[in-house]
């Protein structure tokens, strides 16, 4: 007797519903590795290259000229790459070694200063760029800073204190935030003179290049001893989005040399 044979039924095509359900399925895999990726590992990588910047500015300092004991000298421009500084927030809890350069590579590592601007402590725009979110996400908490919350910058020789100017546009605003941490002549230029349009924080759009200029958001003229010391942080707007930019900028109100074996105040604080 001849087996049977059992007649095999024709798998049904996929309706349009679930073929839209499976390719939305991937995409939702796809995604949430993305941002796995971004928000888990790229800071893993970050944090050992900003380990590793840190460590090496921390050996240069101690073996080069300027230790502690000797009076300030100008520091060496940096080359691409290199660690020069360091920045803490007190109101944070934070505190990263800047590197020279704001290429992807850069970045990866820490802040890094824009080439073309000044350094700590000169006349004009000494600017600085980082990440918000991924990459060590340094600048994540910026929009917690307000007016007269202290950004110090430490080099080799010096603790450079930069208060944040006033968040408010109006004078009489303006002059009350600035009365509380800057100096006289420093609060008339902020509150109605020069530096009147140049706010502690605020929102732009990625191609506004005039936030780096050595008097902020104004034509670029040549730095001179006439500007105030401004230090200005750039990042992505909102947070997991580069569609704009966040701006903040700090005047300098206070220098303190490391010699003198004390730490600014704004430190001291916190």
């Amino acid at each position: 007797m001849r087996d049977a044979v059992v007649p095999v039924r024709a798998r049904p095509r996929p309706g349009a519903g679930q073929v839209t359900g499976e390719l939305l399925l991937t995409a939702g895999v796809v995604v949430l590795l993305f941002v796995i990726y971004e928000a888990f590992w790229t800071n893993i990588v970050s944090g050992r290259l900003q380990d590793e910047v840190d460590n090496g500015l921390a050996q240069s300092w101690a073996q080069g000229s300027g230790a502690a004991g000797d009076a300030p000298v100008a520091p060496p421009v940096p080359t691409p790459g290199e660690g020069f500084a360091r920045l803490h927030f007190p109101t944070l809890g934070a505190a990263y070694a800047v590197v020279e350069g704001t290429s992807n590579e850069d970045l990866k590592a820490g802040p890094g200063h824009y080439t073309d601007t000044q350094l700590p402590g000169e006349p004009g725009n000494v600017a600085i760029a980082g990440h918000r979110n991924g990459s060590g996400a340094v600048f994540e908490h910026l929009d917690r800073l307000g007016a007269c919350d202290a950004v110090v910058v430490e080099t080799r020789t010096e603790w450079m204190t930069y208060r944040l100017l006033p968040l408010a546009a109006a004078a009489p605003e303006r002059r009350a935030a600035a009365a509380d941490c800057l100096r006289p002549e420093q609060i008339d230029r902020v509150a109605g003179g020069d530096y009147a349009h140049v706010l502690g924080r605020h929102i732009t759009v990625p191609g506004d290049v005039a936030v780096v200029n050595p008097l902020p958001g104004a034509e670029w003229v040549e730095p001179g001893p006439w500007l105030e010391s401004v230090l200005t942080l750039t990042t992505c707007h909102p947070l997991f989005s580069n569609a704009e930019r966040m701006i903040v900028h700090a005047v300098l109100v206070e220098t303190t040399p490391k010699f003198a074996g004390t730490l600014p105040v704004a430190l001291q604080e916190h």
